[in-house]
């Protein structure tokens, strides 16, 4: 039980180390929460450091799902456990204790937990992502479309009840995350991946 718990919160703070805020102290740019959207992820940090500095954020935002949940599967974590320690981890990135609450949009972090859950579920929502992002170049529809279709995805590979449920918390809560896009994807002045930045608004 101590372990468990252990895990979950260990989950919590790996996820509310701010990826985006640190690079861009390391890297001499601008805080992220103060510059263009001010959401600190790895779109916004594209948009004031360049690709490499996104790049590197988007790592940082994936390694934050997929490390916990390496470590449960080494732990022998029951489905539950699973999918309790991906949700912390999930909403430290959305709610990070060290950085006042105030985190980002979470896609690359999910992608990270549904990599870790299984390289099967995380292999078949990034090439979701990227089919809607190659036809349509539309950043956050692709996430919104393959976050829609991931608990398909991981009933599919695990016929796991917990894990199932903790996509569809994840997917609800992204959607509400992605507001603004889905206003934006509905008025058509959603950016999309070609335009000047090369990357659709944020979603990270």
């Amino acid at each position: 039980m101590w372990i468990n718990l252990l895990l979950v919160f260990s989950a919590y703070l790996l996820g509310s180390i701010s990826s985006a805020i640190i690079v861009c102290r390391l890297m001499g740019l601008p805080d992220p929460r103060t510059q263009g959207s001010n959401n600190p992820g790895a779109t916004n940090v594209l948009r004031i450091g360049g690709r490499k500095a996104a790049a590197i954020t988007l790592l940082g935002d994936s390694l934050k799902g997929f490390i916990p949940l390496i470590l449960a599967h080494l732990l022998n974590a029951t489905p539950l456990i699973l999918a309790l320690t991906g949700l912390a981890a999930f909403f430290g990135h959305l709610y990070p204790l060290f950085f006042g609450f105030k985190g980002g949009k979470g896609v690359a972090t999910a992608l990270g937990v549904q990599f870790g859950l299984h390289w099967g579920i995380g292999a078949g929502v990034g090439l979701i992502w990227l089919f809607i992002a190659k036809v349509l170049k539309i950043s956050s529809l692709s996430a919104l479309v393959s976050m829609a279709i991931a608990p398909l995805i991981i009933w599919l590979i695990s016929h796991s009840p917990e894990l199932v449920v903790m996509q569809i918390l994840m997917s609800a809560v992204l959607f509400w995350r992605h507001r603004s896009n889905i206003r934006n994807l509905l008025s058509g002045s959603e950016g999309r991946i070609a335009d000047e930045d090369g990357i659709g608004t944020d979603q990270q």
